[in-house]
């Protein structure tokens, strides 16, 4: 391990300032979708008949496993290469165009499986629906990729609050109005896409849909350059999002849903908290590191001094969570689900657990390094299953908070263990 000064305070304060002030520029966007989030969950424990809490986690869930390939991989890999480009060149124009022509072959491999395998249940009308709003959330995904590697931050925040706005009054106003469930969901969707609008004014604006033309051919080069990216989010489809798809389904067809509620409320407090972390870390944190990638020596000290920063103030923060569990839940969910308190402790834990092992995995996204990415998410998902075979007949429903913590808690570890016994070039 290469010896760095961690112990002077001086460049590790000059660390935590950089992060902090980092984190506070992306507040705006962090506070809208957490709202957002926290509005809507209220919204469904409150109004939704029972189970419709976990019905809306489903349907979100359903959602990213048709909207991970593009926002988590085509999408990472454009900000990567657009930001040094100017808009309008032919070489941003390639690399734009091969990430529309990415998405679009995932949407289409998306709407094949969705079709052949029935996974909404609805009838053609309502698949057409939830296709045509998961293409236009896609558009939109991607103008703001585009915005974000153009440095136009204030535009991308003003698209993320329109975002959370429409997406979060459309459901109110169908709850409010009494319509079935999957038109409550579909109404959800269906205006989060109608930011393609204001997405397709901004990008316009900003000049950066300049000499686009759709019949351009697209980049041989451009696509091989995404696809790394597209694989190491394809890892976190088959091993994260398609592995809580299937454990919620196991868990409404076990329990039911008003006891499968009560653990998708401590799951869903959770994905509040969670994406503000994932904002966070994605806008601050990641960039910083990638650009540190060359300097391995440098990449490994601010790591590290992150790491010495968000560990003491995420356990203050998750400790907090639990010690306020009583009057917290029944504000942010319904008094109903008070009982969901029982299962908060181990995925408090567990959480604690991923966040930290996180800051060591962007190490390999910023380095580009698929195989072992893929290798760690594998892992992960393998060590999951097996934990959930072996405590869920014995916990039952807290089986699968526990497998949770235990999964991550052995993550972290192994992360810790890796980079303390790392090469020393980084």
């Amino acid at each position: 391990m290469p010896h760095v000064s961690t112990t002077s305070s001086a460049p590790r304060r000059a660390i935590w300032r950089g992060f902090v002030r980092g984190s506070l520029g992306a507040g705006v966007a962090v506070v809208a979708r957490g709202a957002g989030a926290l509005i809507l969950n209220k919204l469904f424990a409150v109004y939704a008949p029972v189970g419709g809490l976990t019905l809306l986690a489903q349907f979100q869930n359903l959602m990213a496993l048709l909207t991970t390939l593009p926002n988590d991989g085509v999408h990472v890999g454009l900000v990567k290469y657009l930001a040094p480009l100017r808009p309008g060149s032919l070489r941003y124009r390639a690399w734009l165009g091969a990430a529309a022509g990415l998405n679009a072959a995932a949407l289409l491999v998306g709407a094949v499986v969705l079709a052949s395998r029935g996974l909404l249940g609805w009838g053609w009308p309502s698949l057409a629906a939830f296709l045509l709003g998961i293409a236009l959330l896609t558009g939109q995904s991607l103008l703001g990729a585009a915005l974000l590697a153009a440095g136009r931050l204030r535009a991308y925040v003003s698209l993320t609050v329109v975002l959370a706005a429409l997406g979060t009054g459309a459901a109110a106003a169908a709850l409010w109005r009494n319509l079935p469930l999957p038109v409550v969901l579909l109404a959800y969707l269906l205006a989060q896409g109608l930011t393609l609008l204001p997405a397709l004014g901004l990008a316009s604006r900003a000049g950066l849909l300049r000499h686009l033309k759709l019949s351009s051919a697209i980049s041989r080069g451009a696509v091989r350059g995404l696809s790394q990216f597209l694989l190491m989010a394809g890892s976190s489809l088959l091993f994260g999002k398609a592995v809580d798809y299937v454990l919620r389904d196991y868990l409404l067809s076990t329990f039911g849903p008003a006891r499968t509620d009560l653990w998708q409320t401590v799951a869903k407090l959770s994905d509040n908290y969670t994406m503000v972390f994932a904002a966070v870390m994605g806008s601050v944190f990641y960039p910083r590191l990638a650009a540190l990638a060359p300097d391995p020596r440098a990449a490994r000290a601010y790591l590290r001094g992150v790491l010495g920063l968000v560990a003491p103030v995420l356990g203050l923060g998750l400790g907090l969570i639990f010690a306020c569990r009583d009057w917290l839940l029944p504000l942010l969910f319904s008094p109903q689900l008070l009982e969901a308190r029982q299962f908060l402790a181990p995925q408090l834990l567990g959480d604690w657990a991923k966040f930290l092992s996180w800051l060591f995995i962007f190490q390999l996204s910023a380095r580009a390094r698929t195989g072992p990415y893929i290798a760690v998410q594998a892992g992960s998902a393998v060590v999951f299953g097996g934990l959930l075979v072996a405590l869920l007949p014995r916990l039952g429903l807290h089986g699968a908070v526990w497998a949770h913590a235990g999964r991550y808690g052995l993550l972290l570890g192994a992360c810790v263990v890796a980079h303390a016994l790392g090469p020393k070039r980084g």
